[in-house]
């Protein structure tokens, strides 16, 4: 995956701030899917305008069942964390173009209010005819969020307000496997 982010200007803290008004207008229910990023190895990304979520491997044909976390005893894939989604609205804020906003790592982007009041942790959502729940484990941003979208950026999803708003997005699990496109309603069904 290339990104010249040497090339690109960062938008500061002030203007990502000037932008929350258009993220909190983010449907409560009924968002679309707006992009499905699969991450088939480190640093790599492929677009796709329909995939398959499954509940033994997140979404097929990413590497998350091949990646290992510290949050399980055996160092192994967590399975609360499977599926990343991001806000649309938080994410064409931060990263300027929709060409970009695959380097986020996350592998659903939708426009949904992602915030704890409206999605608490066992909140369902059905994409497609696939099933996925919030997990409670935070996603926070990390040293490559930075490099990808400058260190503005990983300060405007830190502050407790953010991390309120889920503005780096929601760890989710598939509960129901089944298939995906670009342009799917995104609905809440149950918690």
């Amino acid at each position: 995956m290339s990104d010249s982010t040497n090339a690109i200007r960062h938008p500061t803290l002030d203007e990502l701030e000037a932008g929350l008004d258009h993220i909190r207008q983010s449907p409560a229910d009924d968002g679309p899917l707006m992009m499905i990023v699969s991450r088939p190895a480190v640093d790599e990304r492929e677009v796709s305008a329909e995939g398959r979520l499954a509940v033994e491997v997140g979404l097929v044909g990413d590497s998350w069942k091949d990646r290992g976390s510290s949050r399980t005893p055996d160092g192994g894939p967590n399975p609360a964390a499977q599926v990343t989604i991001m806000n649309s609205r938080t994410l064409g804020l931060i990263a300027q173009s929709e060409e970009r906003w695959r380097l986020s790592g996350d592998q659903l982007i939708i426009d949904i209010d992602m915030s704890k009041e409206n999605l608490p942790t066992g909140t369902r959502l059905s994409i497609g005819s696939a099933v996925i729940e919030v997990s409670k484990i935070p996603h926070t941003g990390c040293a490559k969020f930075a490099n990808r979208y400058g260190h503005d950026a990983l300060r405007f999803v830190s502050t407790p307000s953010a991390m309120s708003m889920r503005l780096r997005g929601i760890n989710t699990r598939v509960v129901q496997s089944g298939s995906i496109r670009a342009g799917d309603i995104v609905t809440k069904v149950g918690g």
